[in-house]
């Protein structure tokens, strides 16, 4: 099974400091669910394991959407504080670090800026999903990322289902991620190229059945 052989695959590295493991992809292929599994595979392989969430790493409204709130320029940019996982989280985590972490740092629902704090595990594996988390100042603070891979028009019937309630039905949603989430992940592609970047990538187009493009027990 994929999870069980890639839990074994992160659970055996030992880089002096815990591991950190970001979970990357388009939005709504299914990032949160993945890693959550991963986790609990992880956990079996014998290692702790903490899961730190992206909805407490966005910014506060009046920065989310200062581009607009359908700008898909304006969500690649504005729509989480990346500098704070980098300097509250994955410096803290790395080699020399504190290993105090922040595990929130904003609510979403209630716009408030709220700093929650942890003290992980020296062997700990930490597990972050987000999109664009290959971006920038983030690219070189992770141990390893795993890439879901699906095409654009799967990931995102497969997000308009999740948040057509969220977003006001399902022809809201499907604009919203038209004009800002799906827009904002061409951006990504064409100025990080993530997948190329990832340490291992997988064909998520059937959550149920994955497989590795690259990685443990890729093709070739």
């Amino acid at each position: 099974m994929l999870l069980q052989r890639l839990a074994t695959h992160v659970a055996v590295q030992w880089p002096g400091h815990p591991l950190r493991v970001g979970i990357d992809g388009p939005s709504g292929v299914g990032k949160t669910t993945f890693a959550a599994e991963l986790a609990d595979a992880v956990r079996a392989a014998g290692r702790p394991v903490q899961r730190i969430d992206s909805d407490g790493f966005h910014h506060v409204r009046a920065i989310r959407y200062r581009q607009g709130r359908a700008s898909a320029r304006g969500y690649y940019e504005d729509a989480y504080d990346f500098d704070s996982l980098r300097e509250l989280v994955l410096v803290p985590l790395g080699p020399g670090g504190s290993r105090r972490v922040a595990t929130k740092v904003h609510d979403l629902a209630s716009d408030a800026v709220e700093h929650r704090w942890t003290v992980v595990a020296p062997d700990a594996v930490v597990i972050f999903d987000a999109t664009f988390l290959q971006r920038g100042g983030l690219r070189d603070a992770w141990d390893e990322v795993v890439y879901l891979d699906a095409t654009e028009r799967t990931a995102q019937q497969r997000g308009v289902e999740r948040d057509a309630a969220a977003l006001g039905g399902a022809d809201a949603a499907r604009s919203a991620y038209a004009s800002r989430y799906t827009a904002a992940y061409r951006i990504y592609l064409t100025e990080e190229r993530p997948a190329e970047r990832a340490s291992i990538v997988i064909d998520h187009t059937d959550p149920a059945a994955p497989g590795f493009l690259r990685g443990p027990s890729a093709p070739g």
